[in-house]
C-alpha cells in the first residue's frame, strides 16, 4: 500500500511540474501596450482593437476656441438655441454660462449673488459674445441679401427678370412713433439679458437704466418686437413704424430724475433725427389699453410734454366742454381705440389723470379730455 501511494504521489508531482513549465515566453504581453490587428464584426465592418479605442481621442484634431471657430448658419442657430434660456430662474449659479479671468482668478456666474445686477451682467456679456452679436449680424446680412436679390424665380408671378427696372430714388423707411414702456423687472441688467436671448421673443431699441445710462440694442431702422397687438389712430402694427424704449422700473415706483434726464436726452436726438411729430410719443398702455399699463401712473408725462414729447393739458385754462361734447369721439380723435370704451377711458386717465384710473369720467376729467382733444 505504501509503494502504491508513493507511485501516485510521484505521478501527481510530475503532472504539476509539467503544467507549471512555460512552453512559451514567460513575459506576458499587454494588448494595450501596442496596436493589435483590427478585427471585423459579423457584418464585416472594421472594429477597433482595445489599443485603438484607448488612443482614439488622442488622435482627434483639437477644436478651435469658440471665438475663432467658423460655423455654418445651421450650426450658429444651434448655438443660439443652446444659449437661449428663459428669463426665469433656469440658469443656476452652479451652472455658469461662461467664465472669464479677473486678476488671475477664474470668474463665473456663481461668483455673484443669484439674480443680482452683476449676475445678469455677467451672463448677458457671455451670451452677447457667444451668440447674440453673431445672430444679429447674420440676420442683418440675410435681410440685405433678400433686399438686393434679382427677381430670378421670383415668388411674384407677375414679374420676371426682363421686368426688373431699378430706380435710384429710394431710402430706408424711418420710424415715425416712439413708444415708452417700463420693464417690469428689477434691474436694467436683467432686461438686457431678456432681450439678448431668442426664446423670450421680445425686444426694444433702447433700454434706459435707473442711473440714466442708455443702452441701444437694435439699429433704429430695424423692427423691434415691443408693442404686440393694439391700435393707435389708424396704426395697428406699431412695431413696423416705431422705436421701442424700455425704462428700468417695476411699475410700482417713481422714476428717478437721472433716468428721466437720460430719457429726455435720447428723445431729443430721436425727434430731431427722424422728424417725429410731438403727438407721436405715446405709452404702451395708450396703444394696448386692455392689455398693458406701462409706463404706469408714476411716469412724468407732463415733464416730457413740457420738453416737446407728447401733449399735456393746460392746467391754468381748463375750459368746460360744450353741451354736445362726446367724450368717446374725443378719445378716438386723440388716438385711442374705442371699441372697448371703458378700456379707452382707463388708458386716458392712466396717462393724464394718474391718481384715478377708474373707467368713469368725472366733470373734471371731461375738462381735461376736452383740453387735450383741442390739441389734436
Amino acid at each position: 500500500m505504501y509503494k502504491l501511494q508513493s507511485v501516485i504521489g510521484s505521478v501527481i508531482l510530475i503532472i504539476f511540474l509539467y503544467a507549471c513549465t512555460p512552453s512559451q515566453p514567460t513575459t506576458k504581453t499587454n494588448v494595450l501596450n501596442k496596436p493589435a490587428d483590427s478585427e471585423t464584426d459579423v457584418k464585416g465592418n472594421k472594429r477597433m482593437s482595445a489599443w485603438e479605442m484607448q488612443n482614439y481621442h488622442k488622435n482627434l484634431p483639437k477644436a478651435a476656441p469658440p471665438a475663432e471657430r467658423k460655423t455654418s448658419g445651421r450650426e450658429t442657430k444651434k448655438e443660439i438655441k443652446k444659449e437661449m434660456n428663459p428669463t426665469v430662474a433656469v440658469i443656476k449659479p452652479e451652472d455658469p454660462v461662461g467664465q472669464t479671468s479677473v486678476n488671475n482668478n477664474i470668474v463665473t456666474s456663481a461668483s455673484f449673488a443669484y439674480r443680482s445686477k452683476e449676475y445678469y451682467k455677467f451672463i448677458t456679456d457671455s451670451i452677447q459674445a457667444v451668440s447674440a452679436k453673431a445672430a444679429y449680424y447674420q440676420i442683418a446680412d440675410s435681410m440685405m441679401r433678400m433686399m438686393t436679390q434679382l427677381p430670378i424665380n421670383s415668388k411674384n408671378p407677375a414679374i420676371d427678370l426682363t421686368q426688373w427696372y431699378t430706380t435710384p430714388n429710394f431710402n430706408i423707411r424711418k420710424p415715425n412713433y416712439v413708444m415708452l414702456h417700463h420693464t417690469a423687472q428689477t434691474t436694467a441688467e436683467q432686461t438686457l439679458y431678456t432681450f439678448s436671448i431668442q426664446r423670450t421673443g421680445v425686444s426694444a431699441h433702447y433700454v434706459v437704466s435707473r442711473d440714466g445710462t442708455v443702452y441701444q440694442m437694435l439699429n433704429d431702422y430695424m423692427k423691434a418686437w415691443h408693442s404686440g397687438i393694439g391700435r393707435w389712430g389708424s396704426v395697428n402694427d406699431m412695431n413696423s413704424c416705431s422705436l421701442g424704449i424700455e425704462i428700468d422700473n417695476n411699475g410700482s415706483e417713481p422714476f428717478s430724475d437721472a433716468q428721466i434726464n437720460g430719457l429726455l436726452k435720447l428723445l431729443t436726438y430721436l425727434k430731431k433725427e427722424y422728424q417725429i411729430p410731438q403727438e407721436n410719443f405715446i405709452g404702451h398702455s395708450d396703444y394696448a389699453p386692455s392689455r398693458k399699463n406701462d409706463p404706469s401712473k408714476y411716469f412724468p408725462w407732463k415733464k416730457l410734454a413740457d420738453a416737446g414729447f407728447g401733449y399735456w393739458y393746460d392746467t391754468l385754462n381748463l375750459k368746460d366742454p360744450p353741451a354736445d361734447f362726446n367724450p368717446i369721439m374725443a378719445l378716438r380723435i386723440i388716438g385711442y381705440d374705442t371699441k372697448k370704451p371703458m378700456d379707452a377711458i382707463k388708458a386716458f386717465k392712466l396717462h393724464f389723470i394718474q391718481n384715478d384710473v377708474s373707467s368713469t369720467l368725472s366733470d373734471y376729467d371731461k375738462k381735461i379730455l376736452y383740453n387735450v382733444y383741442l390739441k389734436y
